[in-house]
This record gives C-alpha cells, structure tokens and sequence, in this order.
C-alpha cells in the first residue's frame, strides 16, 4: 500500500492569498475615501428646529407645514444621493441670534429662518452659489402662516414648478427643478470630499461597509481554500 501524502500550505501561499484580500479591502476602503459622484438628485431640501433643538429633515413640505412662534425653519440646497444623505444646514437653528432683536407682537408669530446656498459642488453646471453661503432672517407673519410663507417674507423671489416644489430662493437657482445628476467630474475632488465631510460628518456609507464585510469574508473563504486545496 502506498502512502499518500497529505501537504499542508506554506507560509509563502497564505501569505499571498491574505495579502491579496487585504488588498482588495484596502483598494474598498480607497473608494470609500474618494468623494461619490453616483447619481442623485439636486434640490432644495426643508428642515425644522422646535424651541432650539437641533435640525430635523421636515416630515412635510414648507407649504403646509406650520411653525410656531420661536421655531427655526432651514432651507438647504444640496446634491443628495440617497433619502439618508441629505445635507443639512451648515447654521445653527438659533432663533435668539436671528428673532432676538424683533419684538414680539400679539397676532403674530416669529420664525428664524435660515437659507444656506450650498458650495460649488452643489451648484448646477454654469452657476455660482450666491455669497455669503448663508443668509438668515427673521419672520414676522400671522399665527396659521406656512413654513413657504416664513420663507417668502426674507428671501424673495421664489420659485416653484407646477407642482409646488420649490425650486429656487432668492433667485438660486435660475434653472431647473430637482433634477437628477448622473456621475460628474469635479475641478478639485479632495475640496468637495472635504466640503461633504464638513457638511454632513463624513465616512463610509452602510453600502460600502457591507461590501467590506463582503471583502473580508472572501478573503477569509480564499485562505481556507487554499489550505484545502495544499
């Protein structure tokens, strides 16, 4: 009877298969490094502060939703990739910098509202963001008045489809409606990563840390494949 041999792997050849899955998590995280430029959706998004809490993404839209007396109302114009990924307003919600020289008076109400214009990257091609980046006002207007009514009162002109969405504030944009941008190159890819970090906190997104988790197991299936196979 003939032995048969049974060999194990070398160093050499774990070495090399973990080394190439290391690789391809590291070449993952690269991307996820990288500033994205899949498709999404360029618009102006609303959001809510009550009583000096911090931005919430408003549940309806500025032309029925009805602040209340010392409530803040943002207004962020942005290219926002996935419902998750909206920027907010890059002000503080700060109703007594913004209301507290505006005194209060019996059948009104007032809110603060704050229009950020969004940076270079968010801008339509052949448009520049207004400057300064942030305008804010104070609204004084009647009790039942809109969010859009808020708004109207200190930034006009506005700009709506025939749908009712807002499309432009102050003039910003001149064109276009929520439209959707395709893969677009930047002048200076490291400036708008930075500008998204700064926005909204930056890091990966839940997609490319599960396809890290998907590297990993690979890797792990490719070495025990390799000691089988040695």
């Amino acid at each position: 009877m003939t032995a048969t041999a049974v060999r194990t792997p070398t160093a050499r050849t774990t070495a090399r298969v973990a080394g190439a899955a290391a690789g391809a998590l590291l070449t993952l995280a690269g991307v996820a490094a990288a500033p994205a430029h899949a498709a999404g959706y360029r618009y102006w998004s609303y959001w809510e502060s009550d009583g000096g809490k911090p931005w919430a993404y408003a549940t309806q839209g500025p032309a029925t939703a009805r602040p209340a007396d010392g409530d803040a109302v943002g207004f962020r114009f942005a290219v926002s990739k996935e419902a998750d990924d909206t920027a907010k307003p890059t002000a503080a919600p700060d109703f007594t910098r913004i209301c507290g020289n505006v005194a209060a008076k019996d059948g009104t109400k007032r809110i603060a509202v704050v229009v950020d214009f969004g940076g270079p990257a968010d801008a339509p091609p052949g448009e520049t963001p207004p400057t300064p980046r942030i305008t804010t006002g104070c609204a004084q207007v009647r009790p039942d008045a809109t969010g859009a009514e808020a708004l109207a009162a200190v930034a006009k002109p506005l700009r709506y489809d025939s749908g009712a969405m807002l499309c432009g504030i102050a003039g910003y944009p001149a064109r276009g409606c929520g439209e959707e941008v395709g893969e677009e190159p930047t002048a200076s890819p490291a400036a708008a990563a930075k500008e998204k970090q700064d926005d909204d906190g930056g890091g990966p997104s839940a997609g490319v840390l599960a396809g890290g988790a998907a590297v990993l197991a690979l890797g792990g299936a490719a070495i025990w494949k390799a000691r089988r196979r040695g």
